[in-house]
């Protein structure tokens, strides 16, 4: 049976949404891997969301809380708001008090990942607090640590993502994902991909 890995997201913008596709290829050229994307259900009115200008969802299925416990690992996805993920991943999380209670997500894998506007303190808070979230379903939470390699050090571009994950910079919106993120995103679903399958073929 192959790992499954859900890619779990949510994007206003499309700047973690490209990064999720990334995570997802990533994720799939590691056999004996089944990943798939998810989005959290959104939570502004479409009048909202229609003066904000955002374009409109892909057809990626909407996940429901219950779907979780099907997983054996997964990647969360967000945008940064105020140095914290955006509301409506926070509401989905705040929605799984039934999986809390009977912590049917302990023990399985994580890795998470991100999309802020600049380097104010969101790139690394919004990854800090996220932890939280994993940690009260006792769920492991899988840094990327160094083991990407040089890239890791890259100074002389802009470039997201740190330690605890893949992320990119998304300035006033205009600003896309760079190849030098988009292969960190890469690296880290292949990188989560293949921990979730130890951890699943060890039981």
């Amino acid at each position: 049976m192959a790992a499954k890995l859900y890619i779990v997201y949510y994007s206003l913008y499309g700047h973690v949404e490209t990064m999720a596709e990334e995570i997802f290829r990533g994720a799939n050229s590691l056999e004996g891997v089944e990943a798939s994307l998810w989005q959290v259900p959104e939570t502004l009115p479409d009048r909202v969301i229609e003066k904000m200008k955002a374009p409109s969802k892909k057809e990626v299925p909407i996940i429901t809380p219950e779907k979780l416990a099907e997983a054996d690992g997964f990647i969360f996805g967000f945008p940064s708001r105020f140095g914290m993920m955006a509301a409506q991943f926070k509401a989905f999380f705040d929605s799984t008090d039934e999986l809390w209670k009977s912590q049917k997500l302990a023990g399985k894998p994580a890795g998470i990942f991100w999309s802020t506007g600049f380097h104010g303190g969101g790139q690394e808070n919004t990854a800090l607090t996220a932890i939280t979230q994993l940690a009260h379903h006792g769920i492991i939470f899988v840094p990327l640590g160094y083991t990407y390699g040089a890239d890791m050090f890259e100074i002389n571009e802009v470039k997201g993502g740190s330690t605890y994950g893949a992320g990119t910079y998304a300035g006033d919106g205009s600003r896309q994902p760079t190849k030098l993120e988009l292969d960190q995103a890469f690296y880290q679903g292949k990188y989560v991909a293949s921990i979730t399958k130890k951890l699943k073929l060890a039981t």
